[in-house]
């Protein structure tokens, strides 16, 4: 399952980076969590592309909701990811 996709350049159906503005196809799924909102085992995603995999992955980490960062070719959502 694709975390989420919107319409590109690259097709209909291409995954793009979740940065604002970013229109770019995304390679990355950055899982994460809201501890004071969600339960531990939760996980809620980001897509990014290569440009900003480092920019949104230091955001979530800076406030310590960042759990994971996964290829988007090899991302399995466990139980509970919510595409966000």
């Amino acid at each position: 399952m694709i975390p989420s996709a919107s319409p590109s350049a690259d097709g209909p159906d291409t995954p793009v980076c979740s940065a604002k503005g970013c229109r770019a196809a995304a390679v990355w799924v950055l899982a994460w969590n809201n501890p004071k909102l969600h339960t531990p085992e939760r996980r809620k995603t980001w897509l990014a592309c290569e440009e900003h995999r480092e920019y949104l992955a230091k955001f979530l980490g800076v406030r310590g909701f960042l759990k994971d960062t996964v290829a988007l070719s090899e991302w399995e959502p466990p139980d509970g990811a919510q595409p966000s």
